[in-house]
């Protein structure tokens, strides 16, 4: 039953992912925009992080570059993806950002030297095709970058694959100071953001604020754990791969709570991704398996 934990992990986090769009459209239609509704949710648990954290605060200096490092990394993947979803056609979005198990896979080859195997490579393009079928409208061109929108993607995701390789490389590190680790530097990115753009605050009823809090204490301080977990247990690219299920949770929160109709392509790209899930979970038990 260990064995499965981090895969549980990991398809938790991408679940919620997966739905978390929703309670951020209803925040921002009352009135909190994406800067500062990023900025509420990701602050609101690092008061319990600190509390966690404390203890093994020392853990620190174990790692202290590559900590800062995944601290700014996850800082700008999450600011950079909210903006160009804002900003952008979220399809191309979308589609550019989940390039980042390739980064991941990449980088970890290249930084962490984690070897994959002929079968890991086949799970990895399997989901990636799936991703692109169920992403893929010919009216848009290419899945190069065409403006501002499209570079923030493609840096959310690849920021998103170093982040994830950052989390691998600290595994001696505990689990709650990684996970304020990385909800500080979300906080301190869109805190320069929203310096930098001049965005104003916005007013909105006590409730609102209150509302984006209790969504970074519950959902975002659980997915990180959960996320944090099982990318310490994983080699990257079997986690990158589990990890697109976010894909699948997206399509099917969309729906169930809106009037979006989910083409048959997109069942069948959502299809590829799951079993591709599946297979890269199954290959982590095989390999726990094999050790014990």
């Amino acid at each position: 039953m260990r064995a499965y934990l981090p895969v549980f992990g990991l398809l938790y986090s991408a679940t919620m992912w997966g739905i978390l769009w929703y309670p951020l459209r209803l925040l921002e239609h009352s009135g909190l925009q994406g800067l500062w509704a990023t900025l509420v949710v990701f602050s609101a648990p690092i008061a319990v992080g600190i509390w966690a954290a404390l203890p093994r605060a020392r853990d620190f200096l174990r790692r202290p570059w590559a900590l800062t490092g995944m601290a700014f990394a996850n800082g700008w993947c999450n600011v950079a993806f909210i903006i160009a979803i804002l900003n952008g056609n979220v399809l191309r979005v979308t589609l550019l950002f989940f390039l980042s198990p390739l980064w991941a896979t990449l980088i970890a080859r290249v930084f962490l030297k984690e070897s994959i195997s002929v079968r890991g490579v086949r799970v990895l393009m399997l989901a990636m095709v799936g991703a692109a079928i169920m992403l893929w409208d010919p009216t848009l061109g290419l899945p190069w970058p065409q403006g501002a929108a499209d570079w923030l993607a493609m840096s959310a995701g690849l920021s998103f694959a170093l982040s994830n390789v950052f989390i691998r490389a600290t595994g001696d590190v505990s689990l709650p100071l990684k996970t304020l680790i990385a909800w500080l530097g979300v906080s301190v990115v869109t805190a320069l953001w929203i310096t930098a753009s001049h965005t104003p605050l916005p007013e909105v009823a006590l409730e609102t604020w209150a509302g984006a809090a209790a969504l970074g204490i519950i959902a975002i301080m659980t997915m990180t754990y959960a996320v944090q977990y099982g990318m310490t247990q994983l080699p990257v690219h079997r986690a990158a791969v589990i990890l697109l299920f976010e894909l699948v949770a997206s399509a099917v929160s969309s729906q169930l709570l809106t009037d979006e109709v989910v083409l048959p392509r997109e069942w069948i790209g959502g299809f590829l991704i799951a079993a591709g899930a599946y297979l890269a979970a199954r290959s982590h038990v095989e390999s726990h398996a094999n050790e014990n």
